[in-house]
């Protein structure tokens, strides 16, 4: 037992001493698994060879299937580019026909469209380096981002913040010149008025005999104006014009008294028909547009007009001895000064209009004889006028306008002496005028600078014209 013992000692002192040899004494799996799971946990991580540099030379020229991958590889870079281009005009397509719809939206609910004006992409560059791709904003970001390419893409038309025309209205319902513009228009016009009067003086004896005379009063007017405008905008929103009208007037004036059963007297007509020709009263006109809405709101054109009495008055006519004038006039003969507001409302398809004025005419001693007597001074009346109507556009360049305008004419005095010598001086008032008229009118926007206006009055009352067309075309420089 203790020589056992022995030997087993001697044995383990020898495979401490020679490692090799005891490897060979004992079996080989076992100890090579010792021998892999020893140098597995005690190799350290220094001791990994790191890999061999590459040359300089060798990095800066590729082998030959290198260049090809690289000329792919710019193909597909050239490529991508190429189809974000392509991209990029189609979103700006899209944006400018949301930025159409939106205006008229905008246009549609009463609002002012923004102007949009549009930024050019940049194209990509086709040679240099790819460009880092920015995360996608999120949140307020992405609202702020949207805004802000629908304020960079697309514009706004020219007259975006303009009110539109309205042809019922004539000048006044014209647009504002912009600043350093200059705009006309040439105009033409007819106006016809017949009064035709039977004036009783006698007794009326059963209801089919009448004893006394009768006045039979057959008056007839016919103006032919023809009109040429310029006007020239001193800012965005005031302008100033002159109007200078060419007037062709015929006059019909027929008294005829008949006699009556008690009287025996002939039949006799006077006639003081007359005809004349020349310019007529010129104008001169300041604009200004008071207000212009931001969202639903009306379009407010204060405006005032001067008239020079530069055409023919009637008491500027040579008359004969019974006071006949040889000639019609042309002109009122007075200065006067008007002074009115014009607002329109869009509300899309149509626009609502209306108008208030004052006319102030400036008397002035005449100093006129019209058998029996002599015409020392003459004040006329003024005038308080008003319209209103509503506009219907049928598309983006027809729209039609209906209305009616009244004119309140106050009475006209009149100071008078009788021929005789030692007359004193009368005055007389004539009675009150009411002009009420129905407007119709229809806009032709023929090209973006030009339209064409047509207009008509129809009289509603008996001191109004019967009937009044205007053609009108005005136009921008």
């Amino acid at each position: 037992m203790r020589n056992a013992f022995l030997s087993l000692v001697l044995v383990a002192a020898a495979n401490v001493a020679h490692p090799a040899s005891a490897q060979d004494t004992n079996s080989e799996a076992p100890t090579a698994n010792m021998q892999f799971v020893s140098k597995t946990i005690v190799q350290p991580l220094a001791a990994v060879p790191a890999p061999a540099p590459i040359p300089a030379k060798a990095a800066a020229q590729p082998s030959s299937s290198g260049t090809s991958e690289l000329t792919q590889l710019r193909a597909e870079v050239a490529a991508q580019r190429a189809s974000i281009t392509q991209q990029i005009s189609a979103l700006q397509a899209q944006q400018s026909q949301l930025d159409t719809m939106e205006r008229r939206l905008a246009l549609a609910l009463g609002e002012t469209p923004t102007p949009k004006p549009i930024r050019a992409a940049a194209a990509p560059n086709p040679t240099g380096p790819v460009q880092r791709v920015a995360a996608a904003p999120t949140g307020a970001s992405q609202s702020a981002s949207a805004a802000a390419a629908q304020g960079t893409v697309g514009v706004a038309p020219e007259d975006a913040d303009r009110q539109p025309e309205v042809a019922a209205l004539g000048r006044q319902g014209s647009a504002i010149t912009k600043k350093g513009k200059i705009s006309g228009e040439v105009a033409w016009s007819y106006a016809r008025a017949d009064r035709n009067r039977a004036v009783f003086r006698g007794v009326e004896v059963v209801e089919s005999v009448l004893v006394g005379t009768f006045d039979i009063n057959e008056s007839r007017q016919d103006v032919f104006t023809q009109k040429v405008g310029l006007q020239y905008g001193l800012t965005d929103d005031i302008e100033i014009g002159i109007d200078v009208p060419f007037v062709a007037r015929w006059n019909t004036s027929i008294l005829a008294p008949v006699a009556g059963p008690a009287a025996n007297g002939e039949t006799r007509e006077i006639d003081n028909s007359a005809n004349g020709y020349g310019v007529g009263d010129v104008e001169i006109q300041l604009r200004k547009q008071l207000h212009a809405p931001r969202g639903f709101g009306a379009y407010v054109i204060g405006n005032v007009q001067v008239a020079i009495p530069t055409g023919e008055g009637p008491f500027s006519l040579e008359r004969n001895q019974f006071g006949e004038a040889s000639e019609a006039a042309t002109g009122s003969g007075f200065w006067g000064a008007t002074a009115g507001l014009t607002a329109i409302v869009p509300s899309d398809p149509g626009v609502l209009f209306g108008s208030l004025s004052y006319t102030k005419n400036f008397a002035r001693d005449v100093d006129a004889v019209l058998p029996p007597v002599r015409i020392e001074r003459v004040d006329p009346g003024d005038a308080l006028s008003f319209s209103a109507g509503v506009g219907l556009a049928l598309n983006p360049r027809l729209s039609l306008n209906f209305g009616y305008a009244h004119s309140w004419g106050f009475g006209t005095q009149t100071t008078t002496r009788a021929l005789t010598e030692g007359a004193e001086a009368t005055e007389q008032t004539s009675r009150d005028l009411q002009i009420g008229r129905f407007l119709f009118g229809t806009t032709y926007k023929m090209t973006p600078k030009t339209s064409l206006n047509f207009g008509i009055e129809a009289g509603l009352t008996d001191d109004a014209t019967d009937l009044r067309m205007v053609l009108r075309i005005p136009f921008v420089l």
